[in-house]
């Protein structure tokens, strides 16, 4: 009653006096509402209100957003806020220390923010809220239930450096461990608040690793992959997020150790046991003959042969290698045929297998190579028969993976596997199943290895290659009775008219020798090359030089002036009866070089087509140096111009056939003989059994031939 009187006086007042605002009036009716707190921050860091505080490594700025009712609003003018920030904390003594701060008044809805001072005392933890003022009334304390105080704790130093250690390879120590073979890298820090290790191995992996408890060490494992001294590097980071000085610690791997059990099966023939070069020797069986053939290009001067007989096997009395632990083990394979299954090795348990290789023929679908570890199975790849492959299955403990690699390539998908420990007998050749042995190998099988470690990368690739051998190098240098010599003393090819073998001019000065041109034409490379008419001129051999059935290669360089490339003009060919097994053309209708390899020996047989666009004279005018490689192992074919390839010049190319025709420089087969006839520049023709590899085509063009090493 009394407040309605004294606003009722005040009315009457103002009506007296004849100056009644209307928002006056208004806001002496309302009843002012408190503004509020929210959005509270701590930069860098939040609002820890839990358990823990939040660890900054920088003095934080303290940021809230003040907001008021929007009653407050009608008051006809807008409303100013301020922030009294207050933090506090304990110093040693146990006393405690508060200071506050009141932002400058701004509007509604806006953040303020304090940037505390650095004499803040680090390694404390420092408790803060705000609340907020219009002029009128405060606001409740941030802190004031529901909500908590915010904390923090500023750690103004950074750890100390990690110390690292690794039982299997001590610091500078010369030589530990090895190649494939795991380590621990442990890593500790004496400061107590480190939460994370950051490592590198300097041109390796690198990673994260969290202790087990703040402050404690952590263990990583590491495999090197390669021979020679290595640089790992870490950093300890603490709550904070300060970063440690980097420790690099140095280690030099020893190079990769040899397998556990090998057995070459290259022993004369007759021979009842395969020598053992590691492990024990191998007992074999009536269907087993050594002195079989070897796959060309691998260090292998021979097999063993068996017959597909419940006599074909070897075996020992003892395990190859631990299967319990990471182990890999392969051979190189031939099977006689591909319609059946066959087991190539397998470790032998209770009642069955711990693991085995083997080529797989299932009735309805294409057969494949596996590596059987367990219930675990992985397969790929394309058995042939009569086609040598280079199988290795292995098994990383570390990862729980087991891989299968056929000719140096992963197939199928890594998986997951469990794995199985045996004390029986090894077998090569067959497997032991519910009812005794089983799916014996039928075809040759070599150089038979069990490793007790991690076979890397770059070993698989090794132990799968097959060393390209040179067939022959033509140089077009010079040229005696109508043919031109083969570099090593081989083969020459012949040269049919119209073809002539141009060299480089002999030195002369126009200004003394008035017969010496201006601007000589030098042969394409070194003292001489081929010169091609477009009409009859080729070179050919009397023979093959390359088996197109198998793995091969062939460079050779090319150059079509502008002007003349008209039409598809063939630069190589090799024929079979009826087609040519492959073609190295130019087309001028697709602007580029082309290989052709017709799938079947026939007439319109369907053909494998690649390209490398170019110009016909080359990129520079030079010509081209161009290599053709067929992997029989890969089933995959290649075109190079220059020393590179690209997809458009890789194609599938299975089951490639072997010719019967000479090889042909400058001319291919046509539905009424010879044709396609080259009009240009020829040389640097070299052949080889094998593929190379990709690094090895950018040496061929040169009158050296490049390295196989």
């Amino acid at each position: 009653m009394r407040k309605r009187r004294a606003l009722l006086g005040s009315c009457l007042a103002a009506l007296v006096a004849g100056t009644v605002v209307p928002s006056t009036a208004y806001a002496a009716e309302q009843v002012n509402l408190p503004p509020a707190v929210q959005d509270l921050q701590a930069q860098p860091g939040g609002c820890a209100s839990g358990d823990e505080p939040e660890y900054v490594r920088s003095f934080p700025v303290l940021k809230a957003r003040l907001t008021d009712p929007v009653e407050d609003d009608r008051v006809g003018y807008p409303e100013q806020l301020t922030a009294e920030f207050e933090i506090w904390w304990s110093d040693p003594d146990g006393i405690e220390q508060r200071r506050s701060w009141t932002t400058s008044p701004t509007y509604v809805d806006r953040v303020h923010s304090i940037t505390l001072p650095s004499d803040i005392p680090s390694e404390t933890v420092i408790s803060w809220h705000v609340r907020a003022n219009d002029g009128v009334a405060y606001s409740p304390w941030s802190s004031e239930a529901p909500g908590a105080a915010c904390r923090f704790v500023y750690d103004g130093e950074s750890p100390a450096a990690p110390v690292v250690s690794s039982p299997e390879y001590p610091a500078e120590t010369y030589w530990a461990g090895g190649v494939g073979i795991y380590g621990s890298f442990t890593m500790d820090s004496s400061s107590a608040d480190v939460v994370e290790y950051r490592y590198t191995f300097l041109g390796g992996p690198s990673g994260t690793v969290r202790p087990a408890e703040t402050g404690g060490p952590a263990t990583i494992r590491y495999v090197p992959l390669s021979r020679g001294p290595k640089t790992l590097s870490v950093q300890a980071l603490d709550r904070a997020g300060r970063m440690s000085m980097p420790t690099n610690y140095t280690f030099h791997p020893n190079a990769a150790s040899a397998p556990v059990s090998r057995w070459k099966l290259d022993d004369e023939a007759g021979s009842a046991t395969a020598a053992a070069e590691a492990g024990e020797a191998a007992r074999a069986g009536r269907g087993v003959t050594f002195g079989g053939p070897a796959p060309s290009g691998a260090p292998l001067s021979s097999t063993a042969t068996l017959d597909g007989s419940r006599h074909a096997f070897l075996t020992t009395d003892s395990p190859a290698v631990d299967s319990g632990g990471t182990f890999a083990v392969g051979a190189w394979v031939r099977p006689a045929r591909d319609d059946r299954s066959m087991t190539v090795l397998s470790q032998d348990t209770a009642s069955g297998a711990a693991y085995a290789l083997a080529l797989e023929a299932p009735r309805e679908a294409s057969a494949s190579y596996s590596f059987t570890l367990g219930d675990t199975k992985i397969s790929g790849g394309a058995p042939e028969a009569g086609e040598w492959a280079y199988l290795l299955g292995l098994y990383d403990t570390e990862t729980g993976y087991a891989q299968l690699f056929v000719n140096g390539h992963e197939v199928g998908a890594k998986t997951e596997a469990a794995p199985v420990r045996a004390d029986g007998a090894f077998q090569i050749g067959r497997i032991l199943g519910p009812h005794g042995y089983r799916q014996r190998w039928h075809g040759e099988l070599g150089d038979v290895r069990a490793y007790d470690r991690l076979v890397v990368p770059s070993e698989v690739t090794e132990l799968a290659r097959r060393k390209p051998r040179l067939l022959g190098h033509w140089s077009f240098s010079t040229a005696d009775d109508g043919t031109t010599p083969e570099n090593g003393g081989g083969a020459s090819l012949r040269l049919a008219p119209g073809a002539s073998i141009y060299r480089a001019p002999d030195f002369c000065l126009p200004d003394v020798d008035p017969d010496c041109p201006t601007w000589p034409r030098y042969p394409l490379v070194g003292d001489g090359h081929l010169e091609l008419d477009g009409e009859s001129g080729h070179v050919a051999l009397d023979t093959p030089v390359v088996d197109t059935g198998d793995s091969f290669t062939l460079g050779v360089v090319a150059r079509i002036e502008q002007d003349d490339a008209t039409r598809p003009m063939t630069v190589l060919s090799q024929a079979g009866e009826h087609t040519d097994a492959f073609k190295l053309r130019y087309d001028p209708a697709q602007y580029a070089w082309q290989l052709i390899m017709p799938e079947r020996d026939e007439a319109g047989a369907p053909e494998t087509v690649v390209a490398q666009v170019e110009m016909p004279d080359g990129a520079n005018g030079d010509g081209t140096r161009l290599a053709v490689v067929y992997d029989d192992a890969t089933d995959t074919v290649k075109l190079f111009a220059d020393g590179y390839t690209n997809a458009d010049a890789t194609a599938h190319l299975r089951n490639g056939w072997t010719s019967s025709g000479p090889l042909q420089v400058g001319r291919a087969r046509t539905a009424d003989g010879f044709g396609e006839y080259l009009k240009g520049q020829v040389d640097e023709v070299q052949a080889y059994a094998g593929a190379l590899r990709d690094d090895d085509v950018l040496g061929l063009g040169w009158e050296t031939d490049p390295c196989l090493c």
